[in-house]
């Protein structure tokens, strides 16, 4: 399951992934995803968060890859990611090596709160 919200006044975009992901939730997110930035700003901050993630689908990939374009498109700035136990980060630095410009900024916490510090 997971959740994004947009907040305006820090001009970011919180994903926040929990129990198990299935490739049918991301997909239909990546449908919603050009509304949501609609309102960000080029250079906004985009808050990963994995902190109760038991697992996601290798099939979720693809559709990771089309949300990483979208924000890339809509110029991200910042990438911050919170994944507490790294077996169960599925290759994001990796992808974000091809999906995101080089100017981006990358930052891998093991907390939510070292996270918000980051966007703060």
């Amino acid at each position: 399951m997971f959740e994004a919200k947009i907040d305006l006044v820090r001009n970011s975009l919180t994903i926040r992934y929990w129990s198990r992901v299935e490739p049918g939730e991301v997909k239909r997110f990546t449908e919603q995803l050009p509304g949501l930035l609609l309102d960000l700003h080029p250079g906004f901050s985009l808050l990963t968060d994995m902190s109760d993630l038991e697992s996601m689908d290798l099939e979720c990939v693809p559709h990771l890859k089309t949300v990483m374009n979208l924000c890339n498109e809509k110029k991200v700035g910042m990438v911050v990611r919170v994944i507490p136990d790294p077996r169960k980060d599925i290759g994001l630095n990796i992808l974000s090596l091809f999906h995101y410009d080089r100017g981006v900024r990358f930052v891998t916490c093991k907390t939510l709160d070292e996270g918000r510090r980051f966007l703060e």
